[in-house]
């Protein structure tokens, strides 16, 4: 099976036709196209092409599927004797992607 790494948004993933994965917030409509162009690494088989630092003529094209919210995260502050106690809540922001094509150069 054919795959790619790319980077988007700060972090890497790893993509493979067909898969649905959840990115950083992104803009666009859902239906909108989205091409990822800083190809790290690929692979087919058994032949494998890294990038120095990116693949040349690699790419990768994946359609908005949502955007939407992770579960909630919970943070809580406190010290002891001092009647200091914080909590408050964290709910990040995703847009989910379905690979489309892979173009592995």
């Amino acid at each position: 099976m054919a795959y790619a790494i790319f980077q988007a948004g700060g972090h890497q993933f790893r993509a493979e036709k067909g898969e649905s994965i959840k990115l950083e917030l992104m803009d666009g409509e859902p239906g909108t196209k989205v091409t990822f162009d800083q190809v790290l690494m690929t692979g087919d088989g058994d032949k494998i092409k890294t990038g120095k630092p990116t693949v040349k003529g690699a790419s990768v094209t994946a359609e908005i599927v949502e955007h939407g919210k992770h579960p909630k995260i919970y943070v809580f502050k406190f010290k002891r004797r001092k009647n200091y106690r914080r909590k408050t809540g964290h709910r990040q922001k995703y847009t989910e992607v379905k690979i489309t094509s892979l173009k592995l150069g």
